[in-house]
């Protein structure tokens, strides 16, 4: 049996950023009792169904993600994470993470979450220019997002970042000694996320109007590329097309999606990959998390929607996951997943083409993006794959 990834959603924040399209939601208070034996509740049901009559599922990783996890009381984690282990076959080193802001309630919280068992942090830093923090909405200013680095660098034996890039008048300068100055308190894992704009959030309003632009085209691709240069320097590779890492820091739940793996996600809104019978089952949860409360409490789950996925999506979802990888994707790991021959994946006068032009290589037999490929894969992948 391969290996499980564990995804908790935990839906609130403090504020909500007005980039932010997440299913994230701000209230005065949590019932944080409710909610933890909610989360528990789904976390059972899921471990029934995924183990079966073979035993225990392997479980690689466990991913506390949001909204703000680490709003949530360490106890709850504490629990979950021990339930977890009874209910799987936890993997020896198995990685534990918890998003978190820099914000000083939640930097005075982290010790709490390594005691629970969290052995990895991701912080949300998003920038050390106090002008691009206020820009972003951010709830922390910068010495703030330094001093939590500094001290979940102590705390953690894990650590990785967020930053965004390519925001307004973001000159390549500037990005490069805003990298320089996070990966020498943190260099271990970064991920990047460049600004868009989300349907439905503050900043679609706002540039809807032209109050701001953006960089775009090859404007933004210098700041890409700088990113890399700058990321080398600290000995961190770029092993997914926004993602890099020190060798061995890659984050292990990361790339159970991207090598389209089986993974279980529990809270609201969380959505999930598991192969039950040979069938691969996608699952989504009520996003509201008021509703979510109610349907577990009365259901002992709430999922929405639950269908098999059928052979042509399943080589299509691990063909648009894989290829944002380094490593590319293998044939043999299509075929397996999806029970399609590769030619049957993909349109092959559109690989060759792909090829042709640099975009896509073959490399020790796998189907990899060229770092020009990489720019343009979003709209490459809707071409090659049927």
């Amino acid at each position: 049996m391969e290996p499980l990834a564990l995804y908790i959603h935990w839906p609130f924040c403090l504020a909500k950023c007005p980039y932010c399209d997440f299913n994230s939601h701000v209230r005065d208070r949590v019932d944080q009792g409710a909610f933890a034996a909610a989360l528990r509740a789904e976390l059972a049901r899921e471990a029934a169904r995924a183990n079966g009559s073979q035993g225990r599922r392997p479980l690689a990783s466990i991913f506390f993600g949001g909204g703000t996890p680490s709003l949530m009381d360490p106890a709850t984690a504490a629990l979950l994470i021990e339930d977890a282990a009874r209910l799987f076959d936890p993997l020896p080193g198995i990685e534990i993470t918890l998003e978190a802001n820099p914000t000083s309630v939640e930097r005075g919280k982290l010790r709490d979450f390594r005691a629970a068992g969290v052995n990895r942090a991701s912080l949300g830093v998003q920038a050390l220019d106090q002008a691009a923090l206020d820009f972003l909405g951010r709830q922390h200013d910068a010495a703030q997002a330094i001093a939590a680095l500094e001290h979940a660098r102590e705390t953690f034996p894990r650590l990785s970042f967020d930053l965004i890039y390519a925001r307004p008048g973001q000159a390549e300068a500037a990005w490069r000694a805003e990298l320089r100055r996070a990966l020498a308190l943190a260099a271990d894992h970064l991920s990047l996320y460049q600004l868009t704009i989300e349907p439905g959030t503050q900043f679609a309003t706002l540039h809807g109007r032209g109050e701001f632009s953006l960089p775009e085209g090859e404007e933004a691709a210098l700041l890409y590329n700088a990113t890399a240069e700058e990321a080398a320097r600290f000995g961190l590779h770029r092993y997914e097309v926004s993602n890099y890492a020190k060798p061995g820091a890659e984050s292990r739940h990361n790339l159970a999606y991207w090598r389209y793996g089986d993974y279980v996600g529990i809270g609201a809104g969380a959505h999930q990959r598991i192969t039950l019978d040979g069938a691969i089952l996608a699952a989504r949860r009520h996003r509201a998390p008021e509703e979510w409360l109610a349907r577990v409490r009365r259901d002992g789950h709430a999922v929405t929607e639950e269908e098999a996925l059928s052979p042509r999506d399943r080589a299509r979802e691990a063909l648009l996951m894989g290829l944002r990888l380094a490593e590319g994707v293998d044939p043999r790991r299509i075929e397996a997943r999806s029970s399609l021959p590769f030619a049957e994946c993909v349109d092959g006068s559109m690989l060759d083409a792909l090829v042709e032009e640099g975009l896509l290589a073959w490399r020790d037999g796998r189907l990899v993006a060229t770092d020009d490929g990489l720019l343009r894969l979003d709209a490459m992948l809707p071409l090659l794959v049927q």
